[in-house]
């Protein structure tokens, strides 16, 4: 015989956890950033409540009817300059600091996506590749591969950031391939020789596959960062028609005959040249092996994604880099900007993820590599033997990155002029609302969702996230 409580005991913890689910559902917590510094990435005291209100504020409304695309993370590049710095503090303040960027508990961040160079970027101490040899020598069947230099910063760190967040997706993206298989034995621009494109598909092969050995999982690969620009250290140029003819004839087969699951996207370059990837996505025999285009945006202008999107609306958009820089002094915080561009823009123009570049540097923005490497590119935290501060580039992913978890799916909101703003429903069914104030004053505005309102105000500059 089953055993319960009184009747009346029972209706009255319904009554009591009705009334509680009513008002979680009325209140909106607000994480706010002011331009002036006065407030970084903080919880406010006080939420606001949903109520039956008129006025004539602007109304940014929420239709959770419509929907868009799955999102899949918010996060950073993690270069092999990155993890040089992170590897070398003391074992209590790195596991602080990546707790405090990859957890979501409490004020961490809980960043979801990263990117890796497959071998060198122009943020590391110097070039190398997986399979280096002397001029002349050739490796055809990369028995000589070896993730090498990684072993020593970016494969430990990688294990201690999967055992915070073992659903981080991780896309992974070449600067060059080994200089024995280009046009010119240089790491700088060249050409891949065709001879050479099935053992560069072997290459990739091996990359996935000795990466997951060591318990990293790559989610998804580019087939080349920056395509387009020959001139970084280490850099290659490679044409729509040469990448469309490598994807289609070695990578996409090596891939599908080694059984591997990693998603080929294809540019990874600028949003001025959506022609690109619309080119190799015309071609039937290259497109069944592709998952969809990488962009960047130091270039065109970030419309560009839906372009691609409504030209290949099967196939996926994502936002694998872009720069974010302030200077260290700065009295102010132009959060705006790259919320604007970055956070809102790519995700209403269908991107799947938004990765800053890139996750750590030291003070003088180092390492980086002569010939070409970014000497200019700030870390999304800045790191000084075991200190750390964080920039601008840490809290523009942050509004995003702690709320809108992996599997969130964007939801429709109207544009309005001074108020770019985006939302998404979570996998646990919550709301999420960013908001930036690009306007010349305080922006008062309402918040519209199923027939209730929030009266809320904004500084000029501000940046508010509202979860409901």
């Amino acid at each position: 015989m089953l055993h319960s409580k009184p009747l009346h005991l029972f209706i009255a913890f319904i009554f009591t956890c009705s009334s509680l689910c009513a008002v979680a559902q009325s209140q909106a917590e607000v994480w706010l950033t002011k331009a002036d510094r006065s407030v970084l990435f903080a919880k406010q005291a006080a939420g606001l409540s949903f109520k039956t209100v008129k006025n004539d504020n602007p109304t940014i409304l929420i239709n959770e009817k419509e929907t868009y695309q799955t999102i899949d993370g918010f996060g950073y590049a993690l270069t092999g300059g990155s993890a040089q710095h992170i590897i070398k503090m003391s074992a209590p303040a790195r596991a602080a600091l990546l707790k405090e960027l990859f957890a979501v508990d409490g004020n961490n961040i809980g960043v979801s996506y990263i990117r890796l160079s497959i071998g060198a970027s122009d943020l590391n101490e110097k070039v190398f590749s997986y399979n280096d040899l002397p001029e002349g020598q050739t490796d055809l069947t990369q028995a000589k591969f070896d993730l090498g230099p990684d072993k020593v910063d970016v494969i430990p760190v990688m294990k201690e950031i999967l055992a915070i967040n073992p659903k981080l997706k991780i896309m992974g993206s070449p600067w060059s391939p080994p200089l024995w298989m280009k046009t010119a034995y240089d790491a700088r621009g060249g050409m891949l020789k065709p001879a050479y494109y099935d053992a560069y598909a072997k290459y990739f092969v091996r990359y996935v596959q000795e990466m997951q050995k060591e318990d990293i999982p790559i989610d998804a690969i580019t087939v080349q960062n920056e395509p387009l620009h020959p001139g970084n250290n280490p850099s290659l140029l490679m044409v729509a028609p040469d990448q469309a003819l490598f994807v289609k004839k070695f990578l996409g087969p090596a891939f599908a005959k080694a059984n591997i699951k990693t998603k080929i996207l294809v540019y990874d370059h600028n949003a001025d040249r959506p022609d690109y990837p619309i080119t190799i996505l015309d071609d039937p025999e290259a497109k069944k092996y592709i998952d969809g285009s990488a962009f960047h945006l130091y270039g065109g202008k970030i419309e560009a994604l839906t372009d691609v999107h409504n030209a290949h609306p099967d196939k996926n958009i994502y936002f694998s880099e872009q720069m974010v820089v302030e200077q260290p002094d700065a009295t102010d915080i132009k959060i705006v900007n790259p919320v604007k561009r970055l956070i809102i823009g790519a995700t209403r123009n269908w991107s799947k993820n938004v990765l800053e570049w890139n996750l750590a540097a030291d003070p003088e923005n180092k390492p980086y590599t002569d010939r070409g490497g970014c000497s200019m590119c700030q870390g999304a935290v800045t790191i000084n033997k075991d200190a750390y501060s964080r920039n601008l580039a840490y809290y523009s992913i942050a509004h995003a990155s702690k709320f809108v978890r992996p599997g969130a799916v964007r939801i429709a909101t109207n544009e309005l002029s001074d108020l770019p703003n985006v939302a998404f429903k979570t996998p646990d069914g919550k709301h999420v609302l960013i908001v930036a104030n690009s306007g010349k004053n305080v922006a008062l505005f309402n918040i519209g969702f199923k027939g209730k309102t929030i009266v809320a105000a904004l500084d000029k500059g501000a940046i508010a996230t509202y979860v409901w």
